[in-house]
């Protein structure tokens, strides 16, 4: 009996979720999956707010200079504002990931308070953001502190799931079902991401490096070139055999981050050229950083629902009734996103002077771009070497016959 009602209440769950409006789904808590979209308009609200009170929070916000004593005055006033609405947005979605965490199946009470109650939790996150702005001005030093590993953290999560996302589609496009239907496709996508890779590099070497004085550009760009053959050679390695595509998406992803990495560079710096030419803050830059703060909303959204990707050790044969992703696991990613826009917004660094429409900008911005280049390749590296390895030591092991 038992079943059978929880298969009926699935069943007209799931009806509810193809034929009732989205505020039906939103007032009655019945859709996980909007409720991921409402999540994330509310970390892109409070991404706004620390913008708008990093470039200007003087103006509304004058009592605000004596709740700040960091070492830059008016400076670092900026940074103090954009943690303290990192630090509300980091505790809602913290308690979010207490009050979730572990839920495993649907109609339950956990499963209801994820995807609704949703007057309670955009109150709580409105209450949330504006007693960060009265805590102490020593704890908000010390969250941006924590605030540095937490990014981290972020960084590194996101690096798995876009490496564990490249594996997948290789799979995908090399298992037996679609291996022949998939080469031509195979072929002119990993060929394009070669040819985007070398022309970026390219562009890098023009944009980038005005004169031969530019030794920190000149080794960013030819080490990311070595990065990129090195993963060559090892994915076409006869026992790797980890094919053209998982290296050429991997290369996009690193060439991207060598980009960004020079691109955080300060503006005032002669080598670069582009940012020289839009330091202004013209249509071109306030688009930049729209696309930016976008970008970084939309990263940290696709981070959150992959959760299987930590979760590759478990077996358990999934049900109608589970939930059709970590609710847990997301909402550590929007709490650790927040610290990682709070990062974005002053430059890594709290005692950075800050400019209007500027995001990521400054040389310990471009280190982390750097360090995380480097990391990507050894995990990719790493996770294409571990298989063999393993299969390696497992031959060793087993006893003569």
């Amino acid at each position: 009996m038992e079943g059978g009602e929880g298969s009926i209440s699935n069943e007209g769950r799931f009806s509810v979720l193809k034929d009732d409006s989205w505020f039906s789904q939103f007032r009655n808590a019945s859709n996980p999956w909007m409720a991921r979209y409402v999540y994330a308009l509310m970390f892109l609200a409070s991404n706004l707010l620390a913008w708008a009170v990093r470039d200007y929070g003087r103006k509304a916000f004058r009592d605000m200079e004596n709740l700040t004593n960091c070492k830059g005055g008016h400076a670092c006033l900026g940074a103090d504002g954009v943690l303290r609405a990192s630090m509300g947005c980091f505790a809602f979605y913290i308690i979010m990931f207490i009050s979730t965490t572990g839920t495993s199946k649907l109609n339950k009470c956990r499963d209801s308070w994820h995807s609704g109650w949703w007057s309670v939790k955009i109150g709580l996150w409105v209450i949330l953001s504006f007693i960060s702005f009265l805590v102490p001005s020593p704890i908000v030093h010390i969250y941006g502190g924590i605030a540095h590993f937490g990014a981290g953290v972020f960084l590194l999560v996101q690096l798995v799931s876009i490496i564990n996302f490249i594996t997948w589609l290789n799979d995908c496009c090399h298992s037996d079902k679609n291996a022949k239907s998939c080469h031509i496709h195979v072929i002119l996508l990993a060929t394009s991401a070669y040819v985007i890779c070398i022309v970026g590099i390219i562009l890098m070497y023009i944009w980038y490096v005005a004169d031969s004085s530019c030794l920190l550009n000149i080794f960013f760009i030819s080490w990311t070139l070595v990065l990129l053959q090195l993963m060559t050679s090892i994915s076409l390695h006869p026992k790797v055999n980890a094919h053209f595509l998982t290296s050429g998406l991997m290369g996009l992803y690193v060439v991207f981050l060598c980009w960004c990495a020079i691109r955080s560079e300060p503006a005032e710096q002669r080598c670069n050229r582009k940012a020289e030419a839009s330091s202004g803050k013209d249509w071109l830059t306030i688009i930049s950083f729209v696309v930016a703060l976008l970008t970084m909303v939309i990263a940290t959204f696709s981070t959150g629902i992959d959760s299987q990707c930590f979760q590759s050790w478990k077996k358990d044969v999934p049900t109608e009734d589970d939930v059709p992703y970590g609710y847990g696991f997301f909402h550590f990613v929007f709490a650790t996103g927040a610290m990682y826009f709070a990062m974005l917004l002053i430059g890594w660094n709290t005692h950075h002077t800050i400019k209007k429409w500027t995001i990521d900008e400054g040389w310990t911005s471009a280190w982390v771009r750097i360090v995380n280049e480097w990391l990507a390749v050894c995990v990719y590296i790493w996770m294409v070497l571990a298989p063999i390895m393993l299969r390696s030591r497992q031959a060793t092991d087993e006893p003569a016959i």
